[in-house]
């Protein structure tokens, strides 16, 4: 089972594909979001379609597919979470999990265009494994406990203009992790009970070309420490979205030119699905105020 959200920019209708077929959502929910995974949304989904009640929808593959998980309240993530990344960032391993934050409007679909920012030089790829929490989660007690707040896993794409993130930094990440569509998330929310996060492989490619391949379970910090960790200082809320970390085969590492416009990037998550972008010019100054 996989939820999904369908349809235009800010139009997306909540979908669950079971056995290649997509059905509707609408009978159960307005959307998939995080009052929909705090109050046993997928569950219910899963009720209903063992009973038969979801109907069809026809046409859903000329849908376009919107991001798993509507309005996150946060995105957290976790820095150099791979012992190779960490080295080919001129970096030791960390001993403690790195925290940093995305502005949640970064999130967009796992196949939207996104931009190039303006004056951009060093836009960079990076296939996380996304981890959305389903039950309001603070000071848990254990790291079964953090499993427990789970709802689902995603595959997500943490990408960074890494000048921003270090040149322009001012000692923090954020100014390069927040430009406009720099996460593209899904294409669906897969349950937490249907997947061993410490068991997937996970892979990007650059116009056809290999880059990232590696697995999670090379993780410093597992998915469970991450939440528990995490817990002990702030509240996490349902629908939050939790990066984990990028492997080693990034540009950053100068094996490999950083993105320019025209260029596509795939990214994957074996049982979690596949993404394509392709990356486009920012408008002018003149263009965004013609938009407005």
């Amino acid at each position: 089972m996989e939820l999904r959200r369908l349809g235009p920019v800010g139009q997306e209708k909540p979908a669950v594909l079971s056995e290649g077929v997509t059905h509707r959502l609408e009978s159960l929910t307005g959307d998939i979001d995080g009052d929909f995974l705090a109050s046993g949304g997928i569950e219910t989904v899963r009720a209903a379609l063992a009973a038969g009640e979801l109907p069809i929808w026809e046409g859903a593959e000329s849908e376009r597919i919107g991001a798993p998980v509507a309005r996150p309240q946060a995105v957290l993530c976790i820095g150099q979470n791979y012992a190779e990344h960490a080295a080919e960032s001129g970096a030791e391993p960390p001993s403690v999990p790195i925290l940093f934050h995305k502005h949640p409007n970064t999130v967009v679909g796992p196949h939207d265009n996104v931009e190039i920012p303006q004056g951009a030089q060093k836009v960079d790829w990076e296939v996380e494994l996304g981890v959305v929490i389903g039950t309001e989660a603070a000071y848990l007690p254990d790291e079964q406990a953090a499993l427990d707040v789970i709802a689902g896993y995603v595959t997500s794409h943490d990408l960074s203009e890494r000048d921003y993130q270090m040149a322009e930094s001012g000692g923090q990440w954020s100014k390069g992790k927040n430009c406009r569509g720099f996460n593209p998330l899904g294409p669906g929310l897969i349950p937490a009970d249907a997947v061993d996060p410490q068991a997937l492989r996970l892979w990007s490619a650059v116009n056809g070309e290999a880059r990232q391949g590696s697995t999670t379970a090379d993780m410093i910090f597992t998915v469970a420490q991450i939440v528990h960790h995490l817990s002990q200082f702030m509240v996490l809320s349902p629908g939050d979205v939790l990066n984990t970390g990028t492997p080693q085969g990034v540009a950053l590492s100068g094996r490999f030119p950083y993105l320019s416009a025209g260029d596509v990037v795939e990214v994957g998550i074996e049982h979690l699905g596949t993404q394509r972008t392709r990356f486009v010019p920012a408008p002018s100054a003149a263009q965004e105020g013609t938009a407005r």
